[in-house]
């Protein structure tokens, strides 16, 4: 299932075995049972969390019909739109990055089929910081622990964040209980995502995500731990941080 790379290169903050890893899994990303389960299982969660934060940040109420409409959005690593998809039907207008061209492929059909009008574009983010893009609110969920240089992709993803606007970053702990239930469980044990999907030694405390979040410009308003409960099957928010996290913050 691999994509064939002559050597492991790195390109700006990307490196071309993260690309390869998850561009091998683009037919299964909307597989529930596939894969990509855990994605699944955890986006009602982060995805309560990324839509509440942004509405106290912009004064809008999620209770009517698309209340983010007029504002722009970037899902950045978007893999085949599980959550650009959802931000899109919010009234976002979405723009959705994955290096992985399989990876948008996937998310251009799946978003045609629902009627949706994202506009997923196979690139990374260095490409959006040389246009000088700005948005509303940017995204980066899971994606933090398989870039290179992360203190470099914070920088970058700061300049994308119109003032005003906010940033939502989920991400996994370095602690040797992420790397009990993030490696050992889910990639050898229970098998829910392919093994070698995450290395311990890229998990980011989340002292480090808030100093890089902060030299990019960025003000940290919260951190929220995600804790799952394996007998119900559910994701839920919590104050420990020791596993997997979400940040939000705002440019002033």
């Amino acid at each position: 299932m691999a994509v064939p790379f002559a050597e492991n290169a790195v390109s700006g903050t990307v490196e071309s075995a993260e690309v390869a890893r998850f561009a091998a899994m683009a037919a299964e990303w909307w597989d529930p049972h596939g894969p990509c389960r855990p994605l699944h299982r955890v986006n009602p969660t982060r995805l309560g969390f990324v839509r509440d934060r942004l509405a106290g940040q912009f004064g809008r109420i999620t209770t009517g019909r698309q209340p983010f409409a007029g504002l722009g959005l970037l899902d950045i690593g978007c893999g085949g739109g599980l959550v650009s998809e959802p931000m899109a039907r919010l009234g976002f207008a979405v723009t959705g990055i994955d290096p992985a061209a399989e990876n948008v492929a996937v998310a251009r059909a799946h978003a045609r089929a629902q009627g949706l009008a994202i506009n997923y574009r196979a690139e990374a983010a260095e490409a959006l910081v040389a246009e000088g893009a700005q948005f509303d609110a940017v995204l980066a969920l899971e994606v933090v622990e398989h870039v290179v240089r992360p203190a470099e992709f914070l920088g970058m993803v700061g300049r994308l964040v119109r003032p005003g606007g906010a940033i939502v970053l989920s991400t996994l702990n370095r602690t040797a209980k992420a790397w009990a239930l993030g490696i050992v469980g889910a990639e050898y044990v229970l098998r829910w995502i392919p093994r070698g999907t995450h290395s311990w030694a890229k998990f980011v405390r989340p002292s480090e995500l808030a100093a890089g979040v902060r030299r990019a410009g960025l003000d940290v308003r919260e951190v929220a731990g995600m804790h799952y409960d394996p007998w119900a099957d559910r994701w839920s928010l919590g104050p420990g941080l020791d596993v997997n996290y979400l940040m939000f913050a705002t440019r002033a």
